[in-house]
């Protein structure tokens, strides 16, 4: 399998299919993107997570942008949909188990009604959690309990980033699931309660200007976050800073 290291973090960026669905432990798929580049500056519990997903993919093509400039070496695009896309078509071919966990009861039931007509081969069952910042012992265990008795081939977490990064970091050696996905919005694209940015966008690299248009409200809250990490890689790229790997401290 090929990674590519960057800015201290190593990015998954090879076929998707490479990435097994059934293993002893549970191994987490997480995504990174220059907001959450932006967010692990100020949340080492973030940072942590992140670096110690087992499989880090793109959410967002731009985050490339710093091993293009700083490796000579781009990032195969996995984002968030293709990488739910990816994994239930192949559990609809293995007549796989599905779990997923997050958003309300009303959008889970649109994601399990919509999923059984466009993927009939597999089972599915879900949870929707309180919707709180901090999760309290009695509501995880009682997250485990639900996906441990399904003991689903995969897991999609969608609560939000950063909290569902580092809940699937924090309990995955409780959990009994193959994969441990985090895709966050994807849960409101396929329940429909929001709309879906066209492939094509992605395609083209140009899915953020559309979300723009789609969420300006979500722009204007990561505007920070981004523009810190564009800034980062430029000051490394003119040699003003420079990032220690041994220590995943910056200096200047």
């Amino acid at each position: 399998m090929k990674f590519i290291k960057t800015l201290g973090f190593s990015v998954f960026s090879d076929d998707l299919s490479l990435i097994p669905t059934q293993n002893i432990r549970c191994k987490v798929i997480n995504t990174i993107s220059p907001n959450s580049y932006g967010i692990t500056s100020k949340d080492e519990e973030f940072d942590r997570a992140l670096k110690s997903s087992d499989f880090l993919v793109l959410d967002g093509v731009y985050f490339a942008f710093a091993s293009l400039l700083l490796q000579r070496s781009n990032i195969r695009r996995n984002q968030g949909p293709d990488v739910f896309f990816h994994f239930i078509k192949r559990l609809n071919e293995q007549h796989g188990k599905a779990f997923f966990l997050g958003s309300s009861e009303e959008n889970l039931k649109k994601i399990k009604n919509r999923a059984h007509l466009e993927y009939p081969n597999i089972t599915i069952e879900y949870f929707s959690p309180p919707f709180k910042d901090v999760f309290s012992k009695t509501d995880n265990s009682i997250m485990i309990g639900k996906i441990n008795s399904f003991q689903p081939d995969v897991l999609f977490i969608g609560m939000t980033c950063p909290k569902q990064e580092k809940w699937a970091i924090s309990f995955r050696d409780k959990v009994n699931a193959g994969l441990a996905i985090c895709i966050g919005n994807v849960f409101d694209w396929y329940a429909g309660t929001q709309k879906p940015i066209h492939p094509f966008w992605f395609k083209i690299r140009m899915g953020w200007l559309v979300r723009i248009f789609l969420r300006p409200e979500v722009f204007k809250r990561n505007i920070g976050n981004q523009m810190l990490f564009f800034w980062h890689v430029i000051l490394i790229f003119l040699k003003i800073k420079k990032y220690d790997k041994r220590s995943y401290n910056w200096s200047w």
